[in-house]
């Protein structure tokens, strides 16, 4: 299959800022190659393999990971399905969470734990520097809080000097943190949450295309509570697609800073998933799918 195909099929390319790495913008989350809660070894080890390995034939470039899921499992089973690494592939995870049993996600935030953090991910990954480390801030809930974060970022900094780290990213933060990480070092990515329900991060967004930025929704479809609008469904059958096709594809409209990681188990979801980028969504269409923030924010 011709990258020129690949690129059209999967929304285009995106290069991160300041860096020689560039991938397709419909990439995946590897968050559900793991057990259940994200906890142990999935039911099926062979078919997370394979499902892998067809992301990466149906030419995605861009897997979004973190050594906490599992925690380790599922590094290692992208390790199993894909090392040693096409050249053009690019691996994001992240830091900033430890995972004591299935039930806990526990913030990771020393300088010392965020260290420990990478060498997991660099020993399951197979790797000797990381493409991409994200540092996640875990809050109380599942958006960001505002707070200092100037000793986790420097310390990244540290690791990136040394060679251990390539690019940082942050993960559920607020633009002042942003600012205050980029007094620091560059940062070439943002992880939040957003959807087409979810759209508190409009003006950050818009800020970060400014600058080259790439801006990586998290829950896309909606995490854990996918999205259910009428609108969206309506919208959905006139094109004769899925809702979560819509979905996709109005975040690839939404902006090109965006970058996105879908996750599934299943291969049938996934190309469902990477086909959103060949939607056109008309001028029409994307006003009308606007009004479901604002019916969400209405109905709260």
């Amino acid at each position: 299959m011709s990258g020129k195909v690949n690129e059209r099929k999967l929304g285009g390319s995106f290069t991160f800022p300041g860096t020689s790495l560039a991938v397709q913008r419909i990439g995946y989350g590897a968050m559900q190659l793991a057990g259940p809660g994200v906890w142990g070894l999935p039911k099926d080890p062979e078919g997370a393999v394979a499902l892998l390995r067809a992301a990466v034939t149906a030419g995605v470039n861009h897997i979004d990971t973190s050594d906490f899921y599992g925690p380790h499992v599922t590094n290692q089973i992208i390790r199993q399905a894909l090392h040693p690494y096409p050249a053009e592939l690019v691996i994001v995870t992240k830091l900033g969470a430890r995972r004591p049993s299935a039930e806990l996600w526990l913030p990771a935030i020393s300088p010392a734990e965020l260290t420990a953090g990478v060498h997991d991910n660099l020993r399951n990954l197979g790797l000797e520097t990381l493409d991409i480390v994200n540092y996640r801030l875990m809050g109380a809930g599942l958006g960001p809080e505002e707070g200092s974060i100037a000793e986790q970022v420097t310390a990244l900094a540290d690791l990136q000097r040394q060679g251990l780290i390539r690019h940082i990213g942050l993960s559920n933060v607020t633009a002042a943190q942003m600012a205050e990480a980029q007094a620091i070092t560059d940062i070439v990515c943002v992880q939040n949450n957003y959807n087409l329900a979810h759209r508190h991060d409009d003006a950050l967004i818009d800020d970060l295309a400014q600058q080259g930025i790439a801006y990586v929704p998290f829950f896309p479809l909606g995490g854990f509570t996918p999205l259910q609008s009428s609108t969206l469904s309506s919208v959905a059958e006139r094109l004769g697609a899925t809702p979560m096709q819509i979905a996709l594809a109005w975040l690839l409209h939404r902006s090109p800073n965006m970058l996105l990681i879908p996750g599934t188990s299943s291969v049938a979801h996934l190309h469902e998933n990477l086909a959103a980028g060949q939607l056109t969504l008309s001028p029409q269409i994307l006003a009308e799918l606007d009004s479901i923030a604002g019916a969400t924010v209405a109905a709260h």
